[in-house]
């Protein structure tokens, strides 16, 4: 069984989102110790901060995984980028990633795929074959490319998972405007109902 999950550091600051892949690596880590098989959706080695991450977990026990890292997660320390600043708390939101069965408006055969070689950093490493996979949804006009993968079917799905988590996403900001949205997840991240709490450059669990 293998689930996706989603960090995000939603509408945070930087520290947020260097949070992001140092959190996502950790969690690699604890996955590993807990027998689980776990890889990062990125090529290479991924960029010191970003928005979000997904990382893609495998094994038996996944679920218990899972659901006891899903929600708000706080990291206690000083900022990578601005020093003596007075904030040391910074919050990232988990969560589990749509598959296509959750999202109704996401139909299979509304969705063209194009095939790519797939290339690594600055055009290195290519790959011979087309195993890059950009996939747009008719209905909605949404695009997105699927190159972590190593074959060109498992890209196929995984630019499914993200077509389904955009028109998810889109699905649930329907009810407010984008500002709103964005002002709604922020107060959740930051509303301290944290499920995990980690601290300092090596992110100890506390």
């Amino acid at each position: 069984m293998e689930v996706y999950l989603n960090v995000s550091a939603g509408s945070g600051p930087r520290e947020c989102e260097w949070v992001v892949v140092n959190l996502a690596k950790q969690f690699v880590r604890e996955a590993t110790a807990e027998g689980l098989t776990a890889e990062l959706m990125w090529k290479g080695e991924p960029a010191p901060h970003s928005p979000s991450l997904l990382l893609k977990v495998q094994g038996k026990g996944v679920d218990t995984f899972v659901q006891d890292r899903t929600g708000s997660i706080k990291w206690m320390g000083e900022s990578p980028y601005r020093p003596n600043h007075k904030r040391k708390n910074w919050f990232v939101s988990v969560k589990r990633a749509p598959s296509v069965a959750d999202v109704p408006t996401l139909n299979t055969q509304d969705v063209d795929y194009q095939t790519m070689k797939a290339s690594g950093p600055g055009g290195q490493h290519v790959n011979t074959t087309d195993s890059a996979v950009r996939a747009t949804h008719r209905p909605s006009g949404v695009t997105v490319v699927a190159k972590e993968e190593r074959s060109q079917h498992a890209n196929k799905k995984l630019a499914l998972m993200k077509l389904a988590m955009i028109l998810e996403d889109q699905r649930a900001g329907e009810a407010a405007s984008a500002k709103e949205a964005a002002w709604r997840q922020n107060q959740l991240l930051e509303r301290g109902n944290e499920v995990r709490s980690y601290t300092g450059p090596k992110f100890k669990r506390r």
